[in-house]
């Protein structure tokens, strides 16, 4: 098992605890954190799809005992920084063809984080995109909100996923150099 060099400080301390002994743990929380925030989608979409709930109504789980979560700006930026935190930080753990699946997740996640600071600072200036009466992504001038976080959230979990995976089952090269106890056992 290689080591990762460290770097001096607290920040680069805690970034190499997460990328190598703390890895498969921290890799594992991030996955609930991401597959909690995709039943919150497709709970939204089963209320609109399924139960012909209209839209406004359609609030996923927390959002019915919290409607102000779904109408957050903030709350949706937040998470979009969440997310993007965990791929950057967590990519360092990566090599081979899991590093580049999840670099592709993560380059995915940065324009979606993009279009969440476009959205909040819409809400927090007044002025929307085109006069639109909400704020409004760029993509969300083509596909409708709702769709739309599904079409994202989709395509930042599948290469995530896939990474993980491939992580978890490295070729002998990638397994050199991997600082983690994230790879399942040799086949023998």
């Amino acid at each position: 098992m290689m080591t990762t060099p460290v770097r001096q400080g607290r920040w680069s301390d805690a970034i190499t605890a997460l990328n190598t002994r703390w890895h498969k743990l921290a890799l594992y929380g991030f996955l609930v954190i991401v597959v909690a925030h995709w039943a919150e989608h497709i709970a939204q979409a089963i209320q609109i799809y399924a139960l012909g709930w209209p839209v406004p109504q359609a609030r996923g789980v927390l959002g019915i005992p919290f409607p102000w979560l779904v109408s957050s700006e903030w709350m949706h930026y937040g998470y979009a920084v969440v997310m993007l935190f965990g791929l950057v930080v967590l990519r360092h753990g990566f090599h081979g063809r899991s590093g580049r699946w999840w670099r592709i997740a993560m380059w995915i996640q940065v324009w979606h984080h993009f279009e969440h600071l476009l959205l909040l600072l819409q809400a927090l200036t007044g002025s929307n995109i085109l006069g639109k009466p909400a704020p409004t992504s760029i993509i969300q001038l083509v596909i409708p909100r709702v769709e739309l976080h599904l079409v994202y959230n989709a395509i930042v979990f599948v290469p995530m996923l896939v990474g993980m995976l491939l992580h978890q089952r490295p070729r002998a090269a990638e397994r050199e150099r991997m600082s983690c106890a994230c790879a399942l056992a040799a086949a023998r």
